[in-house]
């Protein structure tokens, strides 16, 4: 009879752990919603600087299939201060993958990264609160 060493059995503990996690699926579309909340009177400033880099790099993922769709919302009216946002980001992206090449996109678009990181310095001192959340869509009808 073979007998499973100590080690063997830990190994094998591991791999049916790391086997029954949720492993996002590589085919399926990725959705990331970006929220922000920002200085009070400030939204100007702050919008122009989002637009100046994050539109463009989204724009360029758009154009190299990274990001297949985005939106962007602002409110029509205005709630209390603390439940307050500004502007709403919802990307769609073919799967997590792709979602993984804003970097390599904004070195390529903004080589200049004194510049960059000076008005986007300046972008988050603007930013209140802000918040990246992925969404999960979910089937009403299916059981757990």
């Amino acid at each position: 009879m073979h007998r499973i060493s100590p080690f063997a059995a830990l190994l094998a503990t591991g791999l049916m752990a790391l086997s029954a996690q949720p492993v996002l699926a590589a085919d399926k579309p990725y959705r990331v919603e970006w929220v922000y909340h920002v200085q009070y009177g400030h939204q100007g400033e702050w919008w122009k600087i989002f637009q100046k880099y994050q539109v463009a790099i989204l724009d360029r993922e758009k154009q190299l299939g990274f990001v297949t769709d985005y939106s962007i919302d602002r409110p029509g009216l205005h709630t209390s201060e603390d439940a307050r946002w500004d502007y709403r980001i919802i990307i769609t992206y073919p799967n997590y993958d792709a979602s993984q090449h804003e970097g390599e996109i904004q070195r390529q678009l903004f080589p200049d990264t004194a510049a960059l990181t000076r008005e986007e310095d300046r972008r988050w001192e603007l930013t209140v609160n802000h918040w990246d959340l992925p969404i999960r869509q979910i089937d009403p009808h299916a059981q757990d």
